[in-house]
């Protein structure tokens, strides 16, 4: 595969293509030829149903629209209606991210209007749905991604480069080898290497957060012969939890500056829990494991992926991410190995029924070996009752509580469980069950919830 762009060069008309590379595993060519740009007379697609790998035709940035002038004609495109008022470009890679409150009316009638910014600004526009709730946390992470434009660009294509470039280790012998780092008999600092002839990959990277900071076993055995952090070639993050995400900045501190697979609300979601970690070890008088700029690095490297959207990370890895059911944006990860040699599925957390606010673990997979489930509450008597009977219990410790004068308070987690109880409190409220009350949301729970309402689209089709 080292070859694949000089082949697709091949396949196209001369001259048309001004630069062409990578973005993780997607193929991306510019080109300088605006009636090409617009109208490529199917000559992508022909390549594409050949090699079947993902490519994406772009502009050259030396001929779109000057940036002034473009956000102006994007918004006056805009129906008043689709609440466009953030227009954000990333220049070195000639896109235009457009937040919207209704991105339907800002794409238009089967794309008509994106179609018209593309023709008009020479610009590839984006529609993102802006979050109902404003948080400093996504626009911070979208500010880092945009103002470092041109790194990204360079490190997504070295990325590519590590997949199509071919065998570096050399050896084509087949087996496959996962060693637990942590997280095996016990909760907390989850940690897998997968090891095989050309490949190194982490599974999570967390820690153990009922432990204290100076205890070594509150972390991931990194001081193991066979993990070398300047070996790896990708970490896959399962969800945002602490337990799993934790202890990733502290690769980036020492060394590591490859690709952080996961998905997106997954990215949002465990910088914010990283970020209070260190807050909270500097309130305790402490020195942190690492600090925000580590925080930073690790968001610049993060290759966000959807559910079921399959992606090469390596020579003979290819990685699909699956619902979890267990938070937002939580992902089982499967891994197929070779071509076609082994398949394998790490679940990370999951919930195999369906909540307040998530739908319930995927079951269905291509092709599966090897099975890695967590079992933490996977105990004979770790059973939830169903969701009437929580909403019922619920309902009476607040029913009761009220009638005497009394209020409740409720610590939860601050990601996943604390979304599904303000759901429960909402619908009883809705459903007139219980009383007018006042509910306060406080800490980490309101910026976490308004990175919920920044991914709609992993909610369950209800909460939506």
């Amino acid at each position: 595969m080292g070859d694949i762009l000089k082949e697709i060069l091949g396949k196209l008309p001369e001259g048309k293509i001004s630069d062409a590379g990578f973005e993780g595993a997607n193929i991306v060519l510019y080109t300088k030829d605006e009636d090409y740009f617009l109208d490529n007379k199917g000559t992508i697609k022909e390549i594409v149903d050949d090699i079947k790998k993902r490519i994406e035709l772009r502009p050259d940035p030396g001929i779109t629209m000057d940036l002034e002038k473009a956000e102006k004609t994007i918004k006056k495109m805009m129906p008043e209606e689709a609440g466009v008022d953030n227009v954000i470009f990333d220049p070195q890679r000639s896109r235009v991210i457009i937040e919207a409150d209704k991105p339907g009316l800002a794409i238009g009638k089967e794309g008509e209007i994106l179609r018209e910014i593309r023709a008009k600004t020479l610009w590839v526009p984006l529609i993102r749905r802006k979050p109902a709730i404003r948080s400093k946390i996504i626009d911070n992470i979208r500010a880092v991604l945009y103002q470092h434009s041109d790194y990204r660009r360079k490190f997504l294509n070295k990325v590519g480069h590590r997949v199509y470039d071919g065998w570096i280790r050399g050896k084509k012998n087949e087996w496959v080898r996962l060693t637990y780092l942590g997280g095996a008999r016990q909760v907390g600092r989850s940690a897998i290497l997968l090891q095989t002839p050309e490949s190194r990959v982490l599974l999570d990277c967390g820690i153990d957060p009922a432990k204290q900071q100076d205890d070594v076993t509150a972390y991931p055995y990194l001081e193991c012969p066979e993990f070398k952090v300047d070996e790896l070639d990708a970490v896959i993050v399962s969800h945002a939890h602490l337990d799993h995400s934790g202890m990733i900045p502290y690769l980036i501190k020492f060394g590591y500056d490859g690709p952080i697979y996961c998905t997106a609300p997954t990215r949002d979601i465990m910088a914010l829990l990283q970020l209070d970690m260190t807050k909270i070890a500097r309130n305790e008088g402490k020195n942190p494991l690492y600090d925000s700029e580590q925080v930073k690095e690790m968001v610049k490297h993060t290759i966000c992926l959807d559910y079921e959207e399959v992606t090469d990370i390596t020579p003979d890895i290819r990685l699909t991410l699956y619902n979890s059911g267990h938070i937002l944006g939580g992902a089982m990860c499967h891994l197929h190995v070779g071509n076609g040699l082994h398949n394998l599925l790490y679940t990370g957390d999951l919930k195999y029924a369906r909540s307040h606010v998530l739908d319930q673990a995927a079951t269905k997979f291509p092709r599966l070996e090897t099975l890695m489930i967590e079992s933490t509450y996977g105990g004979k008597d770790n059973i939830m009752p169903p969701m009437p009977e929580q909403d019922a219990y619920l309902k009476k410790v607040l029913k009761d509580t009220f009638a005497r004068g009394g209020k409740v308070l409720m610590p939860v987690l601050g990601s996943g469980r604390a979304q599904e109880v303000m759901v429960m409190i909402e619908t009883l409220h809705r459903n007139k069950e219980i009383e007018d009350v006042a509910v306060w949301v406080d800490g980490m729970v309101w910026d976490i919830t308004a990175i919920h309402t920044a991914y709609p689209q992993f909610l369950n089709s209800n909460l939506r």
